[in-house]
């Protein structure tokens, strides 16, 4: 028999309230050990989706605070079994203590994602559903919470069926072809099935290519602030930052360590790393800065590279923009309240975005945040639409694509039925783990153990 689990719901801080939820068939029975409701009915006694005030107590009697019992009756739940979650005041000591008395009345510990699992194993939601649970949770910004909210409402999974579905057409026809022969089956038309497989090819191209731009809206961009001492670097990470998180004075060289914060431009975070000025200096101090600052560029998936409009461009300037071929950048003229002095032709014709700033002032920040949006082509990014966003459905999908480019390749090249069959087949099944219909215990431990225990 499934054990009942219970564990606090509520993030591990001082709040409003603090939930403790219980799931499993003995549900009622745990809460009614605890819970003594105003209107003496027990938990067991109670309509799903009705709340009860009363009061939570240990088993030696000790009242522990006042609570409120909300509860739900399976199938009818988030798990699928009787829920029941007992809230009380929001203090980390008091809803620990509701947690044991909970346990102390026969629950087991909820482990990392338990209930979402057990969501899943009941046919509340699939496994795409579940892992956009996390998706909510950790949303750092607008499109990320809309991805996650789509995959939660199914959005995704929905476009994985319709792909199935089409795939599934073929490889019924291909199978009664080939073991029906006698029967009255309709002929195998090679253009038909050459048109279902790149339809099903273009769908998973598309979910593909949306995964890294998913993956930046989840994650953020590692983005280095970079230029020469003096160029403006640390005012500009100040700027984004909204507060003075890099030290700023007239002197070259002030800042000599890397200084990081996570801000929002154009609704994608920016993981902003300000490093130190680029140039060639005898300061040993200063020079493992200027090490770390080209160490970090080597890794930067977006630069933004500064430079002083109110002087000549010099070689570190030059050398700068020589690093940057491979590496999407946007070159920010920055000082622009005072005389421009510096060939900002030469800046344009190297980079695909150039923009003008005082990031003293902040006038022309809504001209980055528009270059910026461009450079990621963040117009044609839809989350709501459906998007992969864990590596393991980006794994599958690709599987998936594979075995249907596997199987177009045997159809061209005048291959048996059974071989395109086989594809087809193989580019199913990789659909159906994505989804979780066809999926290892393995995997699913896996997924679940990402999850915050409560959830």
């Amino acid at each position: 028999m499934e054990k009942t689990i219970a564990a606090i719901s509520t993030a591990p801080a001082p709040g409003g309230i603090g939930i403790v939820r219980i799931s499993g068939r003995d549900a009622f029975a745990v809460a009614d050990q605890v819970f003594r409701g105003v209107r003496q009915v027990p938990t067991r006694e109670m309509k799903g989706y009705t709340a009860q005030l009363g009061g939570a107590y240990t088993a030696a009697g000790e009242k522990l605070d006042d609570v409120v019992a909300l509860v739900f009756r399976g199938p009818k739940s988030y798990t699928g079994e009787d829920v029941v979650e007992l809230s009380c005041h929001g203090g980390l000591y008091v809803t620990k203590r509701l947690l044991q008395a909970v346990l102390d009345a026969g629950a087991s510990p909820a482990g990392p994602g338990e209930f979402t699992r057990r969501a899943f194993l009941n046919g509340k939601v699939d496994l795409a559903q579940a892992e956009a649970v996390m998706g909510i949770i950790g949303a750092s910004g607008e499109q990320a919470m809309k991805a996650a909210q789509a995959g939660s409402s199914g959005v995704l999974s929905r476009k994985i069926q319709q792909v199935k579905a089409g795939l599934f057409t073929q490889a019924s026809h291909l199978a009664a072809w080939a073991d029906f022969p006698e029967e009255d089956v309709p002929e195998v038309e090679e253009e038909e099935l050459l048109k279902g497989i790149r339809q099903g090819e273009e769908a998973l191209r598309q979910l593909l290519g949306d995964f890294e731009r998913g993956r930046m809206y989840r994650e953020g961009l590692v983005t280095v602030i970079a230029g020469r001492p003096n160029a403006g670097k640390s005012t500009l990470m100040n700027l984004l930052s909204g507060c003075e998180r890099s030290i700023v004075t007239q002197y070259a060289g002030t800042t000599r360590d890397v200084v990081e914060d996570t801000v929002m431009l154009a609704g994608v975070p920016l993981r902003l790393a300000d490093t130190a000025g680029l140039r060639d200096t005898q300061d040993p101090v200063e020079s493992i800065g200027v090490a770390a600052a080209r160490k970090r560029l080597e890794t930067a998936q977006l630069v933004l590279a500064v430079f002083d409009s109110s002087q000549e461009l010099t070689k570190e300037d030059r050398e700068l923009m020589d690093s940057l071929k491979s590496v999407p950048s946007i070159a920010v003229v920055n000082k622009t309240d005072l005389p421009t002095v510096m060939a900002v032709e030469e800046i344009r014709s190297r980079f695909e975005k150039t923009v003008f700033l005082s990031a003293a002032s902040g006038e022309g920040l809504e001209d980055l945040e528009q270059a910026l949006s461009e450079i990621l082509d963040t117009k044609d990014f839809h989350p709501q639409e459906g998007v992969l966003f864990t590596q393991r459905q980006r794994g599958d999908a690709q599987r998936a694509l594979e075995s249907l480019e596997e199987g177009e390749q045997a159809l061209l090249s005048g291959m048996t039925w059974d071989a395109v069959t086989v594809c087809v087949e193989d580019a199913l099944l990789a659909l159906s783990a994505l989804t979780g219909e066809q999926v290892s215990e393995e995997i699913v431990d896996r997924v679940f153990e990402e999850f915050c225990v409560g959830k």
